[in-house]
């Protein structure tokens, strides 16, 4: 069967596909599933949009898919999305009726403010749908009297005060799901120090094949997808456990080959680039002494 994509430009677009009351505001809605009429199927459905999009949803057996994972939406828990980041939805809800609610705001919201050039801060914008943020039911409590406040906010009548008070409310919220995320780690990290293990793995195998010298010097992507993660949630992952990112890691096991084939070799500066997977030996001596403090050269020395 052909697979149906939508791309959802506006909130009030997002309201008229899934039958819902006209929004109380342009850039800002807060969606109660139990509420929703979608008037297209949502079976086999490809979905992006403009907006960031943060969805707590229970009680259904519809089946997510974020590039190669899926998500059962079965455990209270919250998914991040950002604008352009595409979902595909397999299955349509079973008997049981979708519960939760789903908060999305355009970036036109926060445009100018402290919070929007933040926004990078919130990396879990950018994990996978099933690297989604698994609640206590205290936790759970906390963020919805927020969301709550926002939507109290943005249905009254809009005066000079709302704007800044609807981003305060939002980045609260925000920063408080940073926060769980980081209990989160910390809470799973016997299976975090399995997923540590695992990447140390592929990243030796990579560094001990022919790879690095084919290939180049491997990407974050590339580790992420070879482990079934995304690329922030990785790092973010790594980062807790290690005090390093992905990025950090591959740097750290190709400067530590450099040296050693700075010293145990006579190679010249350009072939051990070459052999490392640059392109251009510049780009190995400029990130050489960024890491060391010293150039190829001064260190073999």
């Amino acid at each position: 069967m052909d697979k149906k994509s939508i791309r959802i430009e506006s909130i009030s677009k997002l309201h008229e596909l899934i039958g819902y009351e006209k929004p109380k505001h342009p850039l800002l809605t807060l969606i109660d599933y139990s509420k929703i009429k979608p008037m297209v199927s949502t079976k086999d459905l490809f979905i992006t949009t403009n907006f960031y999009s943060i969805s707590l949803k229970n009680g259904s057996s519809c089946k997510t898919r974020y590039g190669r994972q899926y998500y059962d939406f079965q455990e209270a828990s919250l998914v991040f999305l950002s604008p352009e980041q595409a979902i595909y939805i397999e299955d349509e809800s079973s008997e049981e009726e979708s519960t939760g609610w789903n908060l999305c705001f355009h970036p036109d919201l926060i445009y100018k403010s402290q919070l929007g050039r933040r926004m990078n801060e919130y990396m879990y914008f950018k994990y996978n749908v099933d690297e989604a943020l698994h609640l206590s039911n205290q936790e759970k409590q906390k963020i919805t009297r927020i969301v709550y406040d926002i939507e109290n906010e943005f249905s009254q009548n809009i005066d000079m005060f709302s704007h800044e008070l609807i981003i305060s409310y939002l980045e609260l919220f925000l920063n408080h799901c940073k926060r769980f995320y980081g209990r989160q780690f910390i809470t799973r990290t016997k299976v975090n120090k399995e997923v540590v293990v695992k990447f140390e793995r592929f990243l030796e195998c990579y560094f001990d094949s022919e790879k690095l010298k084919l290939n180049g010097v491997p990407r974050v992507k590339f580790f992420a997808e070879k482990m079934g993660y995304s690329p922030n949630y990785l790092s973010d992952l790594l980062k807790k456990e290690t005090g390093k990112n992905t990025q950090e890691h591959i740097h750290f096991h190709l400067i530590e080959r450099a040296k050693n084939m700075l010293i145990g070799t006579e190679k010249s500066v350009n072939v051990i680039a070459y052999e490392l997977g640059f392109e251009y030996p510049q780009h190995f001596s400029k990130l050489f002494k960024n890491k060391t403090g010293m150039s190829p050269i001064e260190y073999r020395n």
